[in-house]
């Protein structure tokens, strides 16, 4: 297990190497779009496995719920695309370690944002063309969540999106630290299934959520670019502030020259740290 500077470290290379993947933007574009669908995939077998626990009003709905929704992250991490969420984290500890300037970084996290947003969009279609959430369990789960994410006032999508990422950043932090395979899937897990269990908010699943609602007349853009800006806000606390600039207090100055960084990327804890190597 690495050590809380050399994690801190591995992470600074990981921002740099989302710095360099901006530099061709179809190529980041691309990733993050990969990275909002399988988010958006996650969503779907979250409302077709729970939706009749959901409607018998069965109590293991959100632990069934939150179970299933693991494999989005899961795949994200081991397929490896560009999750704005986890870029909340590892962008700032890069401009920490100076591997990249706070300015490109909040560039490449906008950038990553809306890439994801359109893979989101470009999933919700497909769905909405496979009639999956037309009719049944699944569908009567969608609009319910659906229907919760709008009533939820500005400061409640705050706070449950500080403490999503706190839960989903934590999986990430914790994931580089680790060098087996199995051992990084694991604390996966336990963070998706703490954060969907507790019912708190993940702009990036919310992306999928909403555009179906969109575009089946379900909702508003004012509802949207609500849920959107308060629990990105939230989001980017929790990742950034909670998990990335308190573990990088912890952890005090940066690694030796020659501590073992690159053992963090015996499997990546996020998609960047393939490209870092």
């Amino acid at each position: 297990m690495l050590t809380l500077p050399e994690t801190v470290d591995v992470h600074a290379k990981a921002a740099a190497a989302k710095a360099k993947l901006s530099r061709t933007p179809a190529r980041l574009i691309v990733s993050a779009m990969l990275a909002g669908m399988w988010i958006g995939v996650g969503d779907v077998l979250m409302w077709s496995a729970a939706g009749p626990l959901h409607v018998a009003g069965n109590p293991f709905e959100k632990l069934i719920a939150g179970s299933v929704f693991a494999a989005a992250l899961t795949i994200v991490v081991f397929a490896g695309s560009e999750l704005a969420t986890s870029a909340m984290m590892i962008l700032p500890l890069g401009a920490l370690r100076g591997t990249i300037s706070w300015l490109r970084g909040a560039g490449v996290l906008l950038g990553i944002f809306f890439s994801n947003m359109l893979g989101a969009f470009a999933l919700a279609w497909v769905l909405i063309q496979t009639g999956v959430l037309a009719h049944g369990p699944a569908a009567d789960f969608f609009q319910d969540y659906l229907a919760g994410k709008v009533e939820h006032t500005p400061s409640e999508l705050f706070w449950r999106g500080v403490l999503c990422n706190v839960l989903v950043s934590v999986a990430i932090w914790a994931a580089a630290r680790l060098k087996s395979e199995a051992a990084k899937a694991i604390i996966i897990f336990w963070g998706v299934l703490a954060f969907i269990a507790s019912g708190f908010e993940h702009v990036v699943a919310n992306m999928t959520t909403f555009a179906i609602g969109l575009m089946q007349g379900d909702v508003s853009w004012a509802d949207f670019g609500t849920n959107m800006t308060f629990v990105g806000l939230g989001n980017l606390v929790g990742g950034a502030i909670v998990i990335g600039l308190a573990y990088a207090f912890v952890a005090g100055k940066a690694g030796r020259d020659d501590a073992p960084v690159e053992a963090a990327y015996d499997a990546p804890a996020d998609a960047a740290l393939v490209e870092a190597r």
